[in-house]
């Protein structure tokens, strides 16, 4: 029995532990806080900073996992080449994680050395510096940390008057000890959409069918699949995604975001090497294997016969309203009352105002009225805590 290390205890991570579970291997379950969501479906857990790379190790010398799997994106990444180089499996590779975890590395690597179409972007560490970059990009721009997750310190700067304090939103939202942000131009985009790619050991690289998606303040909101494209511009987006996959190397599944702007132009976005938040969506029965199947069967070297779309779905977050030091009380029973509905309630030992806490999942035959789909998604969501998915917090 294989034994798998999990860093970082999400409702992601929860998702893949229960496809872990349903293969007969052994997970350990790592989070900065005690009962988080994959830790209530692990065989094991253990609490701790992963940024520590000292108490990372110990945790490493003690269970001794075959593979290891980082889920978040704060963890001493540099200790992952040890690791690796020890025998121990990283998923996708050390390589992959240490580029992702942070903005500037995947964004240079995607725009500097493979030439890939992204936005116009500059690094700032001092405000002096990001004034600069500011004016030199135009207003309305984008700012982001360089290390961050759903959406945290992420602002739209409209103005002069703004740059303060999306400088402090910034660097307060910045996660681990990279204190650094990232400052783009704004693209006048049509839309943008979520590509699940999977690396494989042995056989080609294969994509899902697109997510498309909306985010509100760098977070995710809803995502529906399939996103309608053009031939042409799916082509482009597979062929970006497979050339940065290739040249992080490893076996997984990557959630590589982009824009599609007005004119039908794909830009690269961002890049995750682990399953994607909008791609929760697949729990919805959209294709034959969800995302987390994927991840695990493409990481341990099983096969993946074809990626079929199956129903068209949509999911939709549950916001908490309240802050809460324990558990909150859900409305389950009418979302459960309509068909083809699913709800998971990620299990969060507390709530914070606009956490997310849940997502609402629909689905229907393939051809039906997306758009009528969606909102029902909406609505369902809606009922479980009484919050809008797009609820300004």
């Amino acid at each position: 029995m294989k034994k798998i290390l999990l860093l970082g205890s999400g409702e992601l991570g929860k998702e893949l532990v229960i496809a872990a579970k349903r293969k007969g291997l052994y997970v350990v379950a790592c989070d900065r806080y005690d009962n988080a969501p994959a830790m209530q479906v692990a065989d094991e857990r253990e609490v701790f900073s992963m940024l520590d790379g000292d108490a990372l190790e110990a945790v490493v010398r003690k269970h001794r996992p075959d593979i290891i799997v980082p889920e978040i994106e704060a963890i001493r990444t540099e200790r992952l080449f040890d690791f690796e180089k020890a025998g121990i499996q990283v998923v996708p590779s050390a390589r992959a994680v240490n580029y992702t975890m942070n903005r500037r590395a995947i964004r240079d690597l995607a725009a500097k050395e493979l030439g890939l179409r992204t936005a116009k972007y500059f690094y700032a560490k001092t405000f002096d510096e990001f004034r600069k970059a500011a004016d030199e990009i135009g207003f309305p721009c984008v700012v982001k940390p360089l290390m961050s997750s759903s959406g945290h310190g992420q602002s739209y700067v409209h103005s002069d008057g703004e740059l303060e304090q999306a400088f402090r939103d910034a660097m307060e939202g910045s996660r681990g000890d990279v204190k650094e942000i990232i400052i783009e131009e704004f693209i006048d985009f049509d839309s943008e959409f979520t590509l699940l790619t999977v690396t494989q050991k042995q056989g080609p690289t294969l994509f899902c069918p697109p997510i498309g998606h909306i985010q509100k303040g760098g977070d995710y909101r809803e995502s529906w699949q399939p996103f309608r494209l053009p031939d042409e511009a799916l082509k482009a987006a597979e062929d970006m995604a497979r050339k940065v996959t290739e040249a992080l190397t490893g076996c997984g599944l990557w959630g590589v975001e982009f824009f599609l702007s007005r004119q039908g132009e794909v830009i690269f976005s961002e890049l995750s090497p682990r399953p994607h938040d909008t791609g929760m969506v697949t729990l919805a029965h959209t294709t034959n294997l969800s995302e987390f199947e994927l991840h695990l069967r493409a990481f341990l070297g099983l096969p993946i016969p074809a990626i079929r779309l199956e129903h068209c779905g949509c999911s939709a977050v549950i916001l908490s309203p309240v802050e809460s030091a324990g558990p909150l009380d859900y409305h389950l029973e009418e979302a459960l009352r309509e068909d083809r509905t699913r709800l998971r309630i990620f299990g969060k030992p507390e709530a914070h105002v606009g956490r997310r806490m849940g997502v609402a999942l629909c689905y229907d035959d393939l051809g039906a009225d997306m758009d009528a789909l969606r909102d029902k998604t909406k609505r369902l969501a809606k009922t479980v805590l009484g919050t809008d998915p797009y609820a300004k917090f």
